[in-house]
């Protein structure tokens, strides 16, 4: 339990850093919510409402849900080719 809450947290701050760190680079118009970033966790659907409720917490106009689950579905995709990857690894 207590390193899946470890993983869990690291992956989360990092996608949060990773968009933090994209968007300074990224054009002010083009710019990413960080909480996209967070929705990569591929607890879904839990991560992707985390997002929802926290950014309607500071903006209740603010919609993530849908544009949260596009990351949230990729991160599953990458955690199932990384699990096929190892089970080819060591068979």
């Amino acid at each position: 339990f207590g390193l899946g809450l470890v993983d869990f947290a690291v992956c989360t701050c990092g996608g949060i850093l990773t968009v933090k760190a994209m968007n300074l680079v990224l054009k002010p118009e083009n710019r990413l919510n960080p909480l996209i970033g967070n929705a990569g966790v591929s607890a879904v659907p839990m991560s992707a409402r985390v997002s929802q409720v926290i950014g309607q917490g500071y903006n209740p106009q603010n919609f993530l849900l849908m544009h949260a689950m596009g990351p949230n579905l990729a991160g599953v995709i990458g955690s199932a080719a990384a699990a096929g990857m190892f089970i080819a690894m060591f068979q």
